[in-house]
C-alpha cells in the first residue's frame, strides 16, 4: 500500500492546528541512519487508509518529494471523540534487518469445527493479534487459525499455529505459548445436556 506525503517544516502546536484545520495531518518519520522527518498527509487519504487493516500490518510506500521510501505505520493519535486524525507516526524501514511489529490474526473454519457443529460450542478469541519478527519481505498482513479441527473444551495455543516462512513469535508477557482461542460450551447447554441424561437414566430403570 502506498499513501502520499510533503516535507513539513513549520512546527509547534499552532502550526500543526493551522495543518488540520487545512486538511491535512502532521506526522514524522523515523528510524534508520537519517534524523526524524517531519512530514504532511492529507487526512482524507490516510483517513481511508487507517480504516484498512493491512495499512497497519505492512511495509508501505509512502511518496515523498518524488521519491518512494519504505516505512511501517507505528502510532495514531486520534481526536478525543470525533473520527479525527490528530498525528501519526512512521518508521523506516531497511529491507536487510529484522523489523517487530504485531500482525492480526485471522480466525478460519470455527463454523464447521466439530465444536460448533457437534456441542454448540462458543469459540472465543482470546488474542487477536501477535507480536512477531522478521525481515520486511516476509511480512504477512495476517496470520490464520484454522479452527476447523477444534472440539469443545480444548484450547488453540500460539505453537498450535503454523507460522509463515521466516516469521518468529516473540513471547511477551511472562507467556512463551499463550491461549490464543479457546471453545466452550456455555452453562445452561450444559444443565439442558444433563438434565437430558437425567431423564434418560430414569426411563431406563422404569
Amino acid at each position: 500500500m502506498e499513501f502520499n506525503a510533503t516535507s513539513r517544516s513549520v512546527q509547534g502546536s499552532s502550526a500543526s492546528r493551522r495543518l488540520r484545520r487545512a486538511g491535512r495531518v502532521p506526522a514524522i518519520v523515523y528510524g534508520g541512519q537519517e534524523p526524524p522527518l517531519n512530514i504532511e498527509v492529507d487526512h482524507n487519504e490516510i483517513y481511508h487508509s487507517l480504516r484498512k487493516e493491512q495499512f497497519h500490518a505492512s511495509v508501505l510506500d509512502m511518496k515523498l518529494d518524488g521519491k518512494k521510501h519504505s516505512v511501517l505505520l507505528r502510532a495514531v493519535q486520534w481526536h478525543p471523540y470525533k473520527q479525527l486524525v490528530l498525528h501519526i507516526d512512521f518508521q523506516r524501514v531497511d529491507a536487510t534487518k529484522v523489523l517487530h511489529t504485531k500482525v492480526p490474526l485471522h480466525f478460519i473454519n470455527a463454523e464447521v469445527s466439530p465444536a460448533v457443529k457437534l456441542s454448540s460450542a462458543i469459540i472465543s478469541h482470546v488474542i487477536t493479534e501477535l507480536e512477531i519478527e522478521c525481515l520486511p519481505a516476509n511480512l504477512p498482513q495476517f496470520i490464520e487459525v484454522d479452527l476447523s479441527a477444534v472440539v469443545a473444551g480444548q484450547s488453540i495455543h500460539v505453537n498450535d499455529i503454523k507460522l509463515p516462512v521466516g516469521v518468529k513469535y516473540l513471547p511477551h508477557g511472562g507467556e512463551d505459548n499463550p491461549v490464543v482461542a479457546s471453545a466452550t460450551v456455555p452453562a445452561a447447554k450444559r444443565s439442558d445436556e444433563a438434565g437430558e441424561a437425567e431423564g434418560t437414566e430414569e426411563s431406563a430403570e422404569s
